[in-house]
């Protein structure tokens, strides 16, 4: 058990007080990751659904005035989440929030995890002072992985900084770097940026047993996956660079002026089956 999953007092899994799966206003910030992205549904907002809706849906079977909002935006640095997500995040006053960032400064544009850490220590801090229970992601680690591999030395400095950010504030690790199961390239997105349903599945269920919240999920029996891993994948490796990231770092260089800021498909705390009309597509060429 890491530091961040216990304190005198505290309730399962560092829950501060909160029985497992007593939440009734849940807030989720981020990026694409958050947002779903890989993971198509049509009748959920956006049309697309991800670990946090598969969250939420559990959490709304134990109360009936459970609200659900999802603030995450495609493409997003670290800064950017804080800038506009944090404000409103605190107005929503929930008992739960997730909070998922820095990948993108991270793999796109090589930032400084120890300076990442200090911005995103002071939001956790904010959040935390509320009573709520704070739940942090550690990155993945992508080191079977072609090109994403290289940033490994980074994500595992920033995860300890997410660690001791955790422990210091008194919020959950939901740890995605243990997370061996997300090394099948089955859980991935063909983009191979994203999560797949599956991918979004396995995470979900991890959270939902991070929190000691009893829930339906099982794991998934799906058709054995293929032999291999990530580094025996060499043969589909240009195909990816082609359709996949060349266009995505190109579009991020040389943002097309017609390009219109993409929404957050749950920007009001509501009920989790609620209104399905469709919402700005947050999946629009962005990560």
């Amino acid at each position: 058990m890491n530091a961040a999953s216990f304190r005198p007092g505290a309730g399962p899994a560092g829950t501060t007080g909160h029985a497992a799966g007593s939440w009734s206003r849940y807030v989720a910030l981020g990026d694409s990751f958050t947002a779903g992205l890989g993971d198509p549904e049509p009748l959920s907002p956006g049309g697309i659904r991800g670990w946090a809706d598969r969250i939420a849906e559990e959490l709304s079977e134990r109360r009936e005035d459970f609200a659900y909002a999802n603030l995450a935006v495609s493409g997003l640095l670290l800064r950017q989440i804080l800038d506009r997500q944090l404000g409103p995040a605190l107005a929503a006053k929930p008992d739960l929030v997730t909070l998922s960032a820095g990948g993108n400064d991270l793999v796109f544009h090589r930032s400084d995890p120890d300076r990442l850490a200090v911005a995103l220590d002071a939001a956790v801090q904010e959040l935390a002072a509320t009573g709520a229970t704070v739940v942090l992601f550690t990155g993945p680690d992508w080191g079977g992985t072609p090109l994403l591999g290289r940033t490994r030395g980074k994500v595992a400095v920033f995860n300890e900084n997410i660690r001791t950010i955790a422990a210091r504030h008194h919020g959950v690790i939901a740890d995605l770097w243990t997370l061996r199961q997300l090394a099948h390239p089955q859980m991935w997105d063909p983009d191979r940026l994203h999560f797949s349903p599956l991918g979004h599945h396995t995470i979900a269920t991890m959270v939902l047993d991070t929190l000691s919240v009893p829930h339906s999920l099982r794991p998934l029996e799906p058709k054995p996956m293929p032999a291999g891993s990530w580094r025996e994948a060499r043969v589909g490796d240009l195909t990816w660079a082609t359709q996949y990231l060349v266009p995505w770092m190109v579009s991020r260089i040389r943002p097309r002026a017609e390009d219109v800021p993409l929404t957050a498909k749950r920007p009001e705390p509501g009920p989790v089956y609620g209104s399905r009309e469709a919402a700005p597509d947050p999946a629009a060429g962005a990560a």
